[in-house]
């Protein structure tokens, strides 16, 4: 039998759906999902083997014009996701008329490489289908790509059908990874991201990405079976800090308890999590705040 394994990476503008998909894909919750743009920070590795293949996925920050320092590293991060892999799978949504400024800029760049790209139409349960056809005509004028999909990430019945898409690009290879590794991220990065899903969930428009989240402690206790968590969330404003703690501390609570909820699905143990709250000004624009959140 002819094993295959390589790295594909996905591609596209903020909120058509990339983690909703590596999350499908993978049938694993590593990235996390929010409806605010901009929520993926860094490229997430996750792995999925079977019998037949390991893929290697990245998942990867939303292609923006930045406007601070994170904005830089983020826009650093996905292009570089472009380089070195075997896959591309480009996701825009069906949603469109046409293709905007930012996807333009994405077909651009996947001009300068030669490495197969898969079109992912997604949120097609969101259109009429007839609305379909002058979008998928148009993309492929635009671009010649390996495949063109129209899916609905948030529904499972699509998830064979791209996966059989993907192994039919992928290299005959050895395994990068063991059998059981499902991410290379570190669990300490995990409850940082789980956190700051948490916080761009419940929080209001204006807050959520002025927001970092720092894992100052974490500490597994065989013992009491159980890991002891503790984190800074940073936010830009003293106005800022009040909504995230919320009326007697209501807001922290929740978010606490949520992410503490998803934490002890992923480790498969007791979490106890405690947050704190600290302003610290125009973190975004920081050398020295990057680099301790990771973003450098």
């Amino acid at each position: 039998m002819v094993f295959k394994s390589g790295f594909i990476t996905i591609v596209g503008r903020p909120n058509v759906g990339k983690s909703t998909l590596l999350n499908l894909l993978t049938g694993e919750k590593v990235a996390i999902i929010s409806k605010k743009p901009q929520t993926t920070r860094h490229n997430i590795r996750t792995i999925l083997t079977t019998e037949n293949y390991q893929m290697i996925f990245v998942d990867t920050p939303g292609i923006h014009d930045p406007r601070n320092k994170l904005g830089e590293f983020m826009m650093k991060e996905a292009y570089a996701a472009f380089e070195d892999v075997d896959v591309i799978i480009f996701i825009v949504d069906a949603r469109d008329n046409t293709i905007g400024p930012n996807d333009k800029k994405i077909i651009e760049t996947l001009g300068k490489v030669s490495t197969p790209v898969i079109l992912v139409i997604n949120k097609i349960d969101l259109v009429d289908k007839e609305k379909l056809l002058p979008l998928i005509a148009e993309y492929s004028k635009a671009y010649n790509f390996a495949e063109v999909v129209p899916i609905s990430a948030i529904e499972g019945r699509d998830r064979e059908k791209i996966l059989s898409l993907i192994e039919k690009y992928l290299p005959e290879g050895e395994k990068y990874y063991p059998d059981d590794m499902l991410t290379d991220q570190t669990e300490k990065v995990l409850a940082q991201e789980l956190i700051r899903e948490k916080l761009l969930h419940f929080l209001e428009e204006e807050v959520p990405h002025g927001i970092g989240v720092e894992v100052i402690r974490f500490k597994e206790d065989e013992k009491r079976n159980i890991i002891d968590i503790d984190a800074n969330i940073y936010c830009e404003k003293e106005s800022h800090k009040g909504i995230i703690i919320g009326k007697g501390g209501s807001m922290l609570k929740k978010v606490g308890t949520f992410a503490r909820q998803d934490m002890e699905r992923l480790y498969g143990t007791k979490v106890n999590l405690k947050l704190w709250v600290k302003v610290k000004d125009d973190w975004r624009n920081s050398d020295f705040m990057l680099r301790e959140l990771g973003y450098k």
